[in-house]
This record gives C-alpha cells, structure tokens and sequence, in this order.
C-alpha cells in the first residue's frame, strides 16, 4: 500500500504493526499530560519498564549474598558477562565468543587501537570519515600523537563532493587505495551522527584489508538501528556504545567485537586487566597475563553490576523483537517520514533532508537541514511536546547565523514509536509552515 498523508492510514499501519505491543515496554515523557513525541533515540533511548526491576534483583542480590554475590544465585556476578553476549552478538551480527560488554565507548577505543594500531615507518596512517563524532576523532588524534605523529601527518579524512552531504562508496575506497601502503588503520563510525548516513561496512573492511590495513568501526549510532554483520564482514574490531538505540541508560555500558581470529592469538599486544585472564585461573592470582579467549580477553574489570543489569533489561527485548524483524519496520516508519517531509515541504521550500534516500545506506534517522530560522522551528516543536536534536550548522562554512541554519536530527525507532507519532510530528511542521 503506497503511503498516505491520513490520520487513518497511520492508524491502520500501527494497528498492522507486529511490533506494535512493544511501545508499552517504555516510559515516555509527559507534555501536558500526554506523551512526546519522542525521537531523540540516536541520543538516549527510552527506558524500559523492565530497567527497575533488574536494578531492584541485584540489590536483592547484594543485600542477600554480599560478596558471595559473585558466585551465588541465579546470574552469579563473577560470569555477568557471559549472560550478555548471545543477545549482543545477535544485535551486531557476531559470534558470542567475539563480543563483550565493558567500560564505556571511548574506552574500549582506545583498548582497540592499542591492539590495532601499531605504527611503523612505512604504516602509520588512520583514514577515517570528515565529520565524525568528536569522540572519535580525540581518540585518534590523541592516538597518533602518543606514538609520535602529528595529526596532519597521520590522519586521512574522506570528505564528501564538493555540493554533497554525504559519502560516495567509490571514494572511501579510492582514498583507502591511494594511502593504501602507508595505513594501518581504516577507522569508520557505522552511522555518521551528523547526516544518517550508514556506511558500506563490508566494501570498507574489504578495501582496507586488501590494502594490508585493520578495519575497525564505532557503532554508536549502528548499533541497535541497522543489521549489522561483523563476523561475515570480516571486521577486526568494532565498539559501541548502549544509551542511544541500545536504550540502557545514561552512560551505559560499551560493547566492543573482535574476530575470532584475532580472539584466538594470545600473542596480540594489548592492554591486559585481571578479569581478562583466563578465568579458569584468574584466582591463582600468579605473574604473567593469559588471556581469555575470545573478545572477553580484552577485559580489564569486573562487570559494573547495576548498569550491566539495566543493559540484560534492554538486549533481552532486542533479542525477543528480532532485529531483521526491528529493521523491516524501521524502513518503513523511516520511509514514512520522509514522505511527509516531502508533503509539508514542497520543492525549494526551506527545508532539506541531507541523509541518503536510499533505505540501505540509512538507518532510522533523517537529518532536516532548516535553511532559515531552524532554531526557532525546533523551539516551537519542543514546545509542542516534540523531542528530538538541534544540531548548529556545520555544511555551509559557517555562512548562516547562529541558530539560524542547523539541523534538526530525527529518530523514530521502531520499538516504540508509531507511524501516528510520525504524522502528529508532520501536522505539527505543517501548522509552522502555514
């Protein structure tokens, strides 16, 4: 059925939703009495009724055993990781023994590019995407700073055309090919933050392998929104982190990926921890590091409980939902949007979405570029109950005003936005614009 502009028809998409039940697994925010519209999940998800609960059996848990806690009840604390890893390797795309979750993002960064990024005369070169998050882009600068580099020297970024928003496949690999034999890292975020564009992982780790490079990737804005396939993309790393589509809370736990390939060398170098050795002597408490197998031999601490917990909360409704099943939908609720978008804003009108229009190469976030008067269309939509994310202009060189012209970053996430949230956010863009 084509798309309609009604109030029925959303109606009746959500009535036909199979995922629809799973909108009452969350807590919305209230505006005059009423729900958001809440699109803001590329930011910080909802939180999931379960998410008290789970807090409230550990500390049940804590009160009951104290310390015998890490090796009594039903989730001993001592293996909480290993309660994690079948629903992340399902979001990602992995094998349980490649996956784990730890620490937090940038975190597991800078423990990846240690193992990953190891310079030399003839490799020392980073490419990475203009415009990634700032996170990243710290961490890499300050990583090839410690190995003595200088950012300019060692940094590559892809930029898009001249007159374009977004990356062409064809270039990141002819840049990957042209620095080939001097990188050593092709670093990608999965999801530019900025514009929604989801990057061809595959045709990256390809390209950089082929030009004798790691390929790893930061899944912040992938994660949770996009199927992914680490295993079968053949990527040597990736992190994550779990607040955003991952719904686990403000500054949940990072999840990080590497190929069992790489899982199964215990001679890579890298930033060892106590509970990354090998369990089955951890306790001898003896010199010298034996890691565990697998992407849980890159751990350093034991499980952070209370966040962990929230996290189970959230991954255990991934996995019951489906993520082929969570895309499919997403696709199509995306797809709605941006047919209102074009609805409401008529050709040449003042807005402007910068994220692909092919549903492969996004995920659910669409990037309104406002050419005038942005910031005040998103004041107005706050305040008509809508949350979503104000982003200042950084396309056009600063030629607009500040707070003129800037993007307004939209998400609605199929677990618990409907195709009625979409239209009431379009009749809201439409009374601005009339």
């Amino acid at each position: 059925m084509p798309y309609q502009p009604t109030l029925a028809y959303a109606r009746e998409q959500d009535r036909r939703d199979p995922l629809r039940s799973y909108r009452d697994q969350f807590y919305f925010p209230q505006h005059r009495g009423k729900d958001v519209l809440y699109f803001c999940g590329n930011s910080l998800g909802l939180q999931p009724k379960s998410a008290q609960a789970a807090i409230l059996h550990e500390l049940e848990h804590w009160k009951a055993y104290g310390v015998e806690g890490h090796f009594r009840g039903e989730m001993p604390w001592m293996d909480y990781h290993k309660f994690l890893m079948p629903q992340t390797a399902h979001v990602v795309g992995a094998r349980e023994e490649e996956v784990i979750v730890m620490n937090t993002l940038t975190t597991n960064l800078h423990l990846m590019m240690a193992t990953f990024y190891r310079p030399d005369a003839s490799r020392y070169k980073i490419i990475m995407e203009a415009g990634a998050f700032p996170s990243d882009q710290y961490a890499v600068e300050s990583q090839v700073r410690w190995h003595g580099y200088q950012p300019e020297q060692a940094i590559v970024e892809v930029e898009p055309r001249k007159g374009e928003e977004y990356l062409r496949t064809e270039d990141i690999i002819a840049t990957i090919e042209q620095h080939g034999r001097e990188t050593a890292l092709v670093m990608f975020g999965g999801v530019n933050y900025f514009t929604g564009q989801f990057f061809d992982l595959k045709a990256i780790a390809e390209a950089a392998h082929k030009a004798g490079a790691y390929a790893g990737f930061d899944l912040a804005h992938a994660a949770g929104n996009v199927l992914l396939q680490l295993h079968d993309w053949n990527a040597d790393f990736a992190v994550w982190c779990s607040y955003k589509y991952l719904n686990s809370g403000p500054g949940g736990p990072s999840g990080a990926f590497v190929h069992e390939r790489h899982g199964k060398n215990a001679e890579l170098p890298r930033f060892a921890g106590w509970w990354g050795h090998d369990d089955s002597e951890r306790f001898l408490m003896r010199k010298g590091f034996k890691p565990m197998k697998g992407a849980a031999g890159w751990q350093l601490s034991n499980a952070q409980i209370f966040s962990f917990a929230v996290h189970k909360a959230s991954l255990d409704i991934f996995h019951q939902a489906g993520m082929a099943a969570l895309r499919a939908k997403s696709e199509k609720l995306t797809g709605y949007l941006e047919f209102l978008l074009r609805e409401v804003n008529v050709e040449g009108g003042p807005l402007h979405v910068i994220t692909p229009d092919d549903p492969e190469a996004r995920g659910c976030q669409l990037s309104i570029y406002a050419r005038r008067n942005g910031k005040h269309l998103y004041n107005y939509l706050e305040e008509n109950g809508v949350i979503s994310d104000w982003r200042e202009d950084n396309l056009h060189d600063g030629t607009g005003e500040l707070g003129e012209a800037g993007v307004i970053r939209l998400a609605p996430v199929p677990l618990y936005n409907s195709f009625q949230d979409v239209f009431e956010f379009a009749r809201l863009l439409k009374e601005y614009e009339n």
